[in-house]
């Protein structure tokens, strides 16, 4: 699906960790495919560039609790769209992703939670190799 994604609107009940007072926010496609942007309506200056994480990392396994996934209304795996927030840092070099937090998207209503995931495997700083990413599935 997110390849089928030109620009949606999401709603966070929650809001996102830090930032739980913006709920309303638009994904649209990046210039750069294949990052999405996941930019706040409540405050016009809070954007993440955001991909789908298993685009650069095929062994990611995103295990989240039913009842985390029941607060977005997800009855099947079918439902969820998972993205990753990516980090730039200033100079451009080790670009990572956190994969410790996914976002989860109910592909149906468009309701999404940001997930903490417990598996050590995953962090908030995994780098992005050069070359890993390369248009999307």
């Amino acid at each position: 699906m997110i390849n089928e994604i030109d620009k949606i609107e999401l709603e966070f009940p929650n809001g996102l960790l830090g930032f739980e007072n913006c709920n309303h926010f638009m994904l649209e496609k990046s210039e750069y495919e294949p990052f999405y942007w996941l930019s706040s309506e409540d405050d016009k200056n809070l954007s993440f560039l955001v991909l789908d994480p298993f685009i650069c990392f095929h062994d990611y396994e995103v295990d989240v609790e039913d009842s985390v996934l029941s607060q977005i209304d997800i009855k099947s795996p079918d439902d969820v769209l998972v993205l990753t927030i990516i980090t730039i840092p200033g100079n451009g070099k080790n670009i990572t992703a956190n994969l410790e937090g996914p976002i989860m998207i109910n592909k149906k209503n468009h309701l999404a939670l940001q997930a903490i995931l417990t598996d050590p495997r995953w962090t908030t700083k995994h780098e992005i190799i050069p070359g890993s990413v390369k248009g999307g599935k």
